[in-house]
């Protein structure tokens, strides 16, 4: 009896356990379908407010499956990627010392969409060796509560995990920052050093192909807002 008592328990364990997850998943769908669906809301605006002579500035969006987006403004784009597992925050996180993850640690188990930017002549040369860049990643739990990680605009506009519910306001609000964090985040040049020498092989490569790498902050340790980053 003990033993059939034992399989019980951990049967429901491991019911419980996959609904949750199945919960966690669903809801971050639906917020992936959020995103795509403000994009094209923003891009369309985007090309309204052109003028004739303006036309040549790109605002495109292409979807590229379920769970990835790419937005594609003036010389940027924005990769918006939905991870299809689920997960928990470390023990060591901010969040799991608030009193929303004290009242229930199922709380804690999130979904994740990462935002990626990168440079759009990257794509468009296939320069494969060029540098993206993790600006932000957003993560929804059962409750369809999300929290933000992220740099500057898009970390310390949505902390609260305990108030923020993912709505299509919230989505379109998240997608406009992420644009105004990007435009304001510019290309540099690289330090002298670490361009300064390039083999033949290199130059009689297809510039397509070639290996030099570009990135708007490549060979700077990428740390100049890194106060503003959540977790």
């Amino acid at each position: 009896m003990e033993e059939n008592n034992n399989q019980v328990d951990l049967f429901d364990k491991v019911l419980n356990k996959a609904k949750l997850k199945q919960d966690v998943y669903k809801n971050t769908f639906e917020a992936a379908k959020l995103f795509k669906e403000v994009i094209v809301e923003i891009i369309d605006e985007f090309k309204g407010k052109l003028s004739p002579d303006e036309t040549r500035i790109s605002f495109e969006y292409k979807d590229r499956d379920a769970f990835e987006m790419e937005l594609k403004f003036a010389g940027d784009v924005l990769i918006f990627m939905m991870h299809t597992n689920v997960f928990e925050f470390s023990r060591n996180s901010d969040i799991m010392r608030t009193n929303y993850i004290h009242e229930d640690k199922k709380r804690s188990y999130c979904g994740m969409i990462n935002i990626y930017n990168f440079l759009a002549d990257s794509f468009k040369y296939n320069r494969e060796n060029d540098i993206g860049y993790l600006i932000g990643r957003v993560f929804i739990n059962k409750e369809n509560h999300f929290y933000i990680e992220g740099k500057k605009e898009l970390g310390m506009i949505y902390n609260n995990f305990a108030n923020n519910i993912m709505t299509k306001e919230a989505a379109r609000d998240i997608v406009e920052n992420a644009i105004l964090y990007t435009s304001n985040f510019d290309l540099l040049t690289p330090p002298y050093d670490e361009v300064k020498e390039v083999t033949v092989f290199e130059i009689q490569a297809n510039i397509d192909n070639i290996r030099l790498k570009t990135g708007k902050r490549l060979g700077f340790k990428f740390q100049i807002d890194s106060d503003n980053m959540i977790g």
